[in-house]
């Protein structure tokens, strides 16, 4: 492993809440998306003007949110790019939302929302990794 990778150990024990919080994200996440694209028609009804791209996208998401926690879990090097990767990605469909929204297509405020907390919490994530390996 290069000095880059090592885990400092003043951040360690910071590392194990944010693999559980981003497990849990992630298991919330797979829920969520799944009962709106698997579920019953109220749950579809409940989600209102959704955006097929973006809760396909969350859906997939949920499963590297997982990912990324168990990876965090065990001090993986490749947690952080999966991180980085995932808030890339968040932003990514955030513009294609953008776009969506522009050419009037409809839409949940809550869903613009929900994006920019996820691209943060990612962020902050991919922060605190950065932090922690040194």
């Amino acid at each position: 492993m290069s000095t880059h990778n090592k885990l400092l150990p003043s951040f360690a024990k910071w590392l194990r809440p944010i693999a559980v919080a981003a497990t849990a994200f992630g298991a919330l996440t797979l829920f969520s998306g799944g009962s709106v694209l698997f579920g019953p028609m109220s749950a579809q009804t409940a989600a209102g003007s959704y955006v097929p791209f973006v809760v396909w996208f969350n859906f997939i998401a949920g499963f590297a949110y997982i990912a990324a926690g168990l990876g965090i879990w065990t001090g993986a090097a490749w947690a952080r790019a999966l991180a980085t990767l995932i808030v890339g990605a968040t932003v990514v469909i955030f513009l294609g939302l953008g776009l969506h929204i522009a050419m009037g297509g409809a839409f949940e405020m809550r869903t613009v929302g929900a994006l920019i907390f996820r691209a943060g919490v990612w962020a902050a994530i991919v922060a605190a990794l950065g932090r922690a390996h040194r």
